[in-house]
C-alpha cells in the first residue's frame, strides 16, 4: 500500500463485539471503515448510522471493497465467513478462536497462503500492556497459573468455555514458556449450555514447566488473572484491570513492587497493529499459525473433558 494511502477495512458481523471493531475502524487515522456485512438489520442498522458506512448485502461485495476485514461472527461460523474474503485478496484479522476444527484451520492458512494474505488472530491479551511487561519480565518459567473468570450469557455458547475463554490463556502460556506441550490433563463440567461451563486444565510441558488453567463462565464475578514463578521470584498480574506485583529475592528476604504498566484499550492496540502488518506487509504476532496452534490445544483440553461425560 501507498505510504500515507488510508487502509479500507470492513467488517463481518456487528454484534455485541464487532459493532467495536467498527467503531475503532472508524476512530483510527490510518483507516477507513468502508462498509459491514450483518445479517441482523438492527445491529447493522446501529453501526451504518453510527459511522457513516455500507451495509453489504454480499460477503464477496465486502471483500471486494476493502482491503482488511474483521471476522467477528459466532465461531462456528468463521472459515464459512473467512474463506470468501480470502479468495477476494482481502486480510484478515479472525477472533479468536480461529475455528471449530484442525482442518478448518488448515483449509483458511492454504487458502491464505496461496492467495499472499495475512491472517491475524484475535487473541487479544497478546495486545494487552499487561503483555508486554509479561514478555520483558518473564525468564524461564516453572509454574503458571491463569484464572479467567465470567458471568454467564448466551453469546458464545456455540462453544464450551475453553473455546471461549481459556484459549486466551493457552495462548498466553504457549508464548511465555516456549516449549513444546507433553501432557494435558483436563475436566469440565456442565451447568446451563450443552458444552463445558467450567474448565481446569493442567498442561505439562516438555522443559519441565506446568501451567494450571481454570475458566468459568457461570461466576459472580469477573477475573482474569495470571500467576508466574520462576527462580527469581513471581510475578501477579491483572489483565482486565492492566496491574499487578513482582515480587523478587533481596538478600534472604523478599521484595514486592507494583509492576509499571502503561495503560491502553487492547483492541484498539490490536487493530493497530494489524493494520500495521497490512501496510508493511509483516507477519502478526498473532498470525494463523499461532492460533492453529492454540485451537489444537484447547481441542485437546476440549476431547479430553468430554470423553469423560
Amino acid at each position: 500500500m501507498k505510504g500515507n494511502e488510508k487502509t479500507k477495512c470492513g467488517v463481518a458481523g456487528v454484534g455485541y463485539l464487532g459493532q467495536h471493531h467498527a467503531r475503532i475502524y472508524d476512530a483510527l487515522e490510518s483507516s477507513d471503515l468502508v462498509g459491514v456485512y450483518e445479517p441482523n438489520d438492527e445491529a447493522a442498522s446501529k453501526v451504518c448510522e453510527a459511522y457513516g458506512c455500507k451495509r453489504f448485502e454480499d460477503l464477496q461485495d465486502l471483500g471486494q471493497a476493502c482491503d482488511a476485514v474483521s471476522v467477528v461472527c459466532p465461531t462456528d461460523l468463521h472459515a464459512e465467513v473467512a474463506l470468501p474474503l480470502i479468495d477476494k485478496g482481502c486480510h484478515l484479522l479472525v477472533e479468536k478462536p480461529l475455528c471449530v476444527s484442525s482442518s478448518e484451520a488448515e483449509a483458511i492458512l492454504g487458502r491464505a497462503q496461496s492467495q499472499g494474505t495475512i491472517v491475524q488472530v484475535g487473541h487479544i491479551e497478546h495486545y494487552n500492556p499487561v503483555m508486554d511487561f509479561l514478555e520483558r519480565a518473564v525468564d524461564r518459567p516453572k509454574y503458571l497459573t491463569g484464572e479467567r473468570l465470567a458471568p454467564f450469557q448466551p453469546r458464545g455458547t456455540e462453544v464450551g468455555v475453553v473455546l471461549d475463554l481459556m484459549i486466551h490463556d493457552v495462548g498466553i502460556v504457549l508464548a511465555l514458556v516456549s516449549s513444546p506441550i507433553k501432557t494435558v490433563d483436563a475436566i469440565g463440567v456442565r451447568v446451563l449450555s450443552l458444552t463445558e461451563d467450567i474448565a481446569n486444565a493442567r498442561l505439562v510441558f516438555e522443559n519441565g514447566c506446568v501451567a494450571n488453567l481454570s475458566a468459568s463462565r457461570v461466576s459472580e464475578k469477573k477475573a482474569r488473572e495470571i500467576r508466574v514463578f520462576q527462580d527469581s521470584g513471581y510475578l501477579s498480574l491483572d489483565f482486565m484491570n492492566q496491574k499487578g506485583h513482582l515480587i523478587e529475592r533481596q538478600g534472604v528476604g523478599l521484595a514486592k513492587s507494583e509492576v509499571p504498566v502503561e495503560k491502553g484499550e487492547p483492541l484498539s492496540l490490536e487493530l493497530n497493529a494489524f493494520l500495521k502488518c497490512v501496510r508493511e506487509a509483516e507477519t502478526p504476532k498473532t498470525d494463523g499459525t499461532f492460533g492453529k496452534s492454540a485451537l489444537e490445544v484447547a481441542l485437546e483440553i476440549t476431547r479430553q473433558i468430554q470423553s469423560s461425560w
